[in-house]
């Protein structure tokens, strides 16, 4: 792997913002989508579990629709895609050993031989959490695959905007998530700023490194 640059690190993350007007006109070419999609795919989860789906959304009148479940913000149906990021309504005992058998196929070797990884799950996550405190655990695993998904973006110069500003209910309705055991966790449109987006020319608006780092 040939490394980036720390600069080009540091020029993408500050030319990133959170994009508050899209350039409706503008589509990411399906090339650079393709990375980024698997960039969620790569995305890293506690115990490798990955408890979610990602439901990325182009078609325009889909996307109408869901304006008024995310406050009435343009961003959903202006960028050039969107991403619904949802999560397991619950974890079972299914779940884990959905994968359990992908480990055993990527990697080699029988599930049997995965079995004390199984039940560590099993004790530590399904049957030693609430279905409160799983759903919390889950929407923590979305907010990495956001991340991950706005860096690789910034490196790629795609615009994205996370969004929490919607009503779970509704989309979830809309999108027929319920119905699959899902629920919606958090947005990214991604796609290109307006040159009308005032806020894409505002300094960056951050504490000093001083005031949030500590060394120890």
């Amino acid at each position: 792997m040939t490394p980036i640059t720390p600069a080009s690190i540091i020029e993408a993350l500050q030319w990133r913002y959170a994009t508050k007007m899209f350039d409706a006109s503008k589509k990411i070419p399906a090339e650079t989508w393709a990375v980024l999609e698997e960039s969620l795919v790569l995305t890293p989860s506690s115990y490798g579990l990955q408890p979610w789906k990602f439901l990325v959304i182009t078609d325009p009148v889909v996307r109408e629709a869901l304006v008024p479940h995310a406050w009435r913000q343009r961003q959903v149906a202006d960028a050039s895609h969107l991403v619904v990021m949802a999560v397991r309504n619950g974890y079972a005992e299914a779940d884990v050993d959905a994968n359990i058998f992908r480990m055993a196929e990527v990697r080699g070797g029988t599930p049997d031989a995965l079995m004390g990884f199984r039940n560590m799950v099993m004790k530590t996550l399904v049957n030693g959490m609430s279905q409160e405190d799983l759903m919390h655990w889950a929407k923590c695993q979305a907010y990495i695959a956001l991340g991950q998904f706005m860096a690789a973006a910034a490196l790629l110069g795609i615009d994205t905007c996370p969004m929490e500003g919607f009503v779970p209910a509704k989309m979830d309705e809309a999108l027929g998530l319920s119905a699959r055991g899902y629920t919606t966790a958090v947005l990214c449109p991604a796609g290109y700023r307006s040159e009308d987006d005032r806020y894409a020319y505002l300094p960056k608006v951050r504490f000093a490194a001083r005031d949030v780092i500590e060394h120890i």
